[in-house]
Parts: structure tokens; sequence; C-alpha cells
């Protein structure tokens, strides 16, 4: 095992991160103010409590998770398509470091890079409304498994993607959506019988569940329901990953 290499290429990219600071971390706090803004004042005023909890609270793992998703395919597509676009990608290919120890380095350091805007997030969140944490180790859990399955999932279009367009469709046209349907910042058991059959279709409503039950526990599916979701996800995403670097699909042409 490499450690070195890997290392190398993780330390790279976080370097890469922090030289980006006010777009890698400014950015998303003041977006989370935004969304304290129009969700926690104009709409928590007509709904004062979700379960018994304040909504403002109510809606902070879903911000949480709203920017752990985004973050962890964005860092992870774009540090992998960087390296094809210009070419070095058969530098990684031809050092002595296994397809493992290269999906270890750029994988781990985008899972690092959005863990640590959610923790940014979760920190700024305690300055508009009180939030408690009943399961601070199911939290982390939920925090970690959830960054590594979407890091995964963004290395994957990262290889996919052949143009800087294609690494902005799945985010924006398939993601967002999905993970505002979610429900980040509502209960599903708000929404009428059908709908509700419908949403439990949408894998981005396990995550979120299940990070809000390590908050309050308070969820729309249980807590062993979400974490099998969130694995299965994982392993598929590891198998799609595996193909890729099997076949050479996207690194060798």
């Amino acid at each position: 095992m490499n450690w070195r290499g890997a290392f190398a290429i993780f330390e790279y990219e976080m370097k890469r991160f922090f030289r980006t600071i006010m777009q890698s971390i400014i950015s998303p706090v003041i977006s989370t103010v935004l969304y304290f803004v129009v969700f926690g004042a104009a709409i928590g005023s007509r709904i004062s409590q979700i379960d018994g909890i304040t909504y403002g609270a109510f809606i902070v793992p879903g911000m949480i998770m709203l920017a752990l998703l985004g973050q962890s395919i964005s860092n992870a597509s774009f540090g992998i398509y960087f390296p094809r676009f210009s070419g070095t990608i058969y530098e990684y290919l031809s050092a002595p470091i296994s397809a493992f120890e290269m999906i270890l380095g750029f994988v781990g350091a985008a899972a690092a890079k959005s863990i640590l805007i959610g923790l940014i997030i979760l920190a700024t969140s305690y300055l508009f409304v009180p939030v408690t944490i009943m399961h601070p180790f199911w939290m982390i859990t939920f925090l970690v498994l959830t960054a590594v399955t979407f890091s995964l999932f963004g290395f994957i279009i990262g290889l996919w993607a052949d143009g800087f367009e294609k690494l902005q469709i799945i985010p924006l046209l398939v993601v967002t959506p999905l993970t505002f349907l979610g429900g980040s910042f509502y209960s599903i058991k708000v929404l009428p019988p059908f709908w509700q059959g419908v949403s439990y279709l949408n894998p981005v409503v396990y995550l979120v569940s299940g990070f809000r039950w390590s908050f309050y526990e308070v969820a729309d599916v249980s807590r062993n329901v979400a974490l099998g979701m969130t694995s299965v996800f994982m392993l598929a995403c590891l198998a799609g990953v595996w193909w890729i670097f099997h076949t050479g699909y996207r690194l060798k042409t």
C-alpha cells in the first residue's frame, strides 16, 4: 500500500481547496445565512413547529445535506476532470500507485472538504437557532457516509464528462431537484399519501431523514433503513468506479 502516493494526491487537492477559500468556504456560509433569512424567517414565521421542533432548527440538517451533496460532487468531479483535461491523468496512471490509492487520494480529499464545509454550516446555524445533536456518533456517521458516497458519485461524473458543461448537468438537473424534494425543508409526512409514496423513491429522503434523526430523533424513515439505503448507494458507486478503472473507460482515450 503506497500511503505516501495517496497522501500526496490528498495534500495537493486540499491545498487547491484552501487557495480558493472565498469560493470554497465563504460562499457556502453566505448561502446558509440566506437560507435562514428566506426559509427560517419568512416561512418560519408561518410554520411555528414541525414534530415539536421549531422550523428554523428543523431545516438545519437539510441545509447541511444540501451543501454536503453539492460540494462532494463538485469537489470530486472537478478534482479528477482537470487532470483529464490537462493530460496529467496519464502521469497518475503511470505512477507507482494503484487505482485504489488514486481513488483514496481524490475521493478522500473531496469528502474531507465537504465534511469541513458541513461542520462550518453547522457552527453557523448556532448563531440563528438552538440546535440539539442527540446522537453525535450517528451524526458523524451519516455525515461521513454521505460525503464519501457522493464524492464517489462525483468522481464518476468527472470521469464520464467530456466537457465542462457535462460536469454541471447531473448536479443541476438531477441532484439539486432531488435534494429540494427530499424533505430538506419540510417533512414528507405533510404531503398527500400518493406523493408520500413517490417521495420514498427519492434516495435523498433517506439521507436527510437519517441525518435529521441524529439531531432530534425525528425522521420520515427509520435510522436503519436510512443507513441501509446510504450503504447500498455507496456500494453502487464503488462498483461504478471499479468498472471504470477495470475497463479504462474515459481514462485511456
